[in-house]
């Protein structure tokens, strides 16, 4: 079965809010909160837009929050929104609305998609942290990510460091943001997945959210590595 070619061309990568998709964006922050009253001396109050624009700058550079440039306004300011918006699930909804936007313009590719768990430090603590296997058991999350084919995030949850992999999967399914369409024998959905899901827990977590599962082998890397090392041997 040949692959579906994408309709439209990639969508730029974002580093500010443009005017349609603050359209899109601020109804979602106004359901969570009015807007910030006028300034009655003091410090002034925060612009919602300028300060989102911090956060997506952060997002892409990777900077400081206190190394923010000052044309994003107050870098503490830009923080607290940030964690305020987080904590209420207003960063969720609006990744929704960027996915199901995407969708309308032939953007999200469902037909394939891959999922996987990577380990970080979790050097302030937190409720989602355990021993590390990887960093001498110190604190640390896992994230585990699901994308589409070309990347695009779908979904994603954190847990600590020592949670394998496959009992993040289904989680991790369930926790795509915009509806999945429906699954069809015209329309499969195939769920990439290296040798960590090669075990019944990975497959029937996949195959219950109506993938069809593509699981690297534990072993299969060596097995094609030996192959190789006999073709070049064996001449002829």
């Amino acid at each position: 079965m040949g692959r579906k070619k994408r309709a439209v061309k990639p969508l730029e990568t974002i580093w500010e809010v443009s005017d349609t998709l603050w359209a899109k964006i601020e109804p979602v922050l106004l359901e969570d909160a009015p807007p910030p009253p006028p300034a009655k001396g003091g410090r002034k109050r925060t612009d919602w837009r300028q300060a989102f624009n911090g956060i997506i700058f952060r997002m892409r550079t990777g900077c400081q929050w206190n190394r923010l440039p000052k044309e994003f306004g107050d870098d503490s300011s830009v923080h607290r929104w940030f964690q305020r918006w987080n904590k209420n699930g207003v960063m969720e909804k609006i990744w929704a609305v960027m996915v199901a936007d995407c969708e309308e313009l032939g953007g999200v590719l469902w037909e394939w998609q891959s999922a996987d768990g990577a380990m970080g430090k979790a050097r302030f603590g937190g409720d989602k942290v355990g021993p590390n296997p990887t960093d001498r058991g110190k604190n640390g999350t896992k994230r585990s990510v699901i994308v589409d084919e070309e990347g695009g995030p779908l979904g994603a949850v954190i847990a600590g460091a020592n949670v394998h992999d496959t009992k993040l999967l289904a989680e991790t399914i369930e926790s795509i943001v915009a509806e999945r369409p429906e699954v069809t024998e015209e329309a499969p959905q195939h769920l990439c997945l290296d040798k960590a899901y090669d075990n019944p827990t990975g497959r029937e977590a996949a195959a219950a959210k109506g993938h069809t599962p593509h699981i690297r082998r534990i072993g299969e890397e060596k097995a094609v590595k030996r192959g190789k090392k006999s073709t070049s041997r064996g001449g002829g």
